[in-house]
């Protein structure tokens, strides 16, 4: 089975590192033509200098920051409306602080909730329309093991990732008619910035060692080792694809 993507064209959310990254890579390596989207544009230029590219692909990026949805919104709009449709979005947002939902201030869940579900939202509605014009679409979500089983110590996460997967089996039933699949992809513990800060916070709300911890972490994993974001990557793609449908 070869994935062959040319001709189509991503928006990848937080590519500026980790399975954003790896995933733009791998897109850009089938043949899509890639929009990063992530707050950082040093970070995003150094990606965009990393994509595979020949003649057919057109990559590109967008600086936004999920913090603010209402100026996402409007970058998005102004970008599509100058570009043609896109046939791929991965929204993929970095998760929340850890800490217990009981000491959570509602603050932290509404930010949250804002970061992923809503910017999930404003990019799906600003792209739904042209995957429906051309009778393709792929709407991924990168986020948690923790919709299936909730993870300790993560309350805000596991609260607002619930939702998300909720919110995607919803728009699957109403997007599906159209050519349009929505997925969701749970990565357990997976090698990223993301993991090694939550060892780190642990290790400093408990006195214990960050050596320690990823130790416990490993013990979980039947094959003994944490997930490369490649591998995730590698599934993104293939659920990106006409295989996926």
């Amino acid at each position: 089975m070869k994935i062959d993507l040319t001709g189509k064209r991503a928006v990848v959310c937080g590519s500026s590192q980790g399975i954003g990254r790896a995933a733009a890579i791998q897109l850009a390596s089938c043949g899509a033509s890639v929009v990063l989207i992530a707050r950082n544009e040093e970070s995003l230029r150094k990606v965009l200098s990393e994509l595979p590219a020949t003649k057919k692909q057109n990559h590109n990026f967008i600086v936004a920051d999920f913090s603010e949805p209402e100026i996402l919104k409007v970058k998005l709009h102004n970008f599509v409306s100058e570009n043609p449709p896109f046939h791929i979005l991965l929204n993929n947002t970095g998760g929340p602080k850890a800490g217990e939902a009981i000491s959570a201030g509602t603050e932290e869940f509404i930010q949250t909730f804002s970061n992923h579900l809503i910017c999930n939202h404003i990019l799906v509605q600003a792209l739904a329309e042209g995957m429906k014009k051309e009778k393709y679409g792929r709407i991924i979500n990168i986020i948690s093991t923790s919709v299936k089983q909730p993870q300790k110590g993560l309350g805000v996460s596991n609260t607002i990732r619930g939702a998300v997967a909720n919110w995607a089996k919803t728009l699957a039933g109403e997007l599906g008619q159209f050519g349009i699949t929505v997925n969701n992809v749970l990565p357990g513990a997976t090698k990223t910035e993301r993991l090694f800060s939550l060892f780190k916070n642990k290790a400093q709300a408990t006195g214990r060692s960050e050596e320690e911890i990823e130790k416990e972490w490993l013990r979980e994993i039947p094959a003994g080792r944490f997930a490369e974001p490649e591998e995730l990557a590698y599934a993104v793609a293939f659920l990106a694809s006409e295989y996926a449908g």
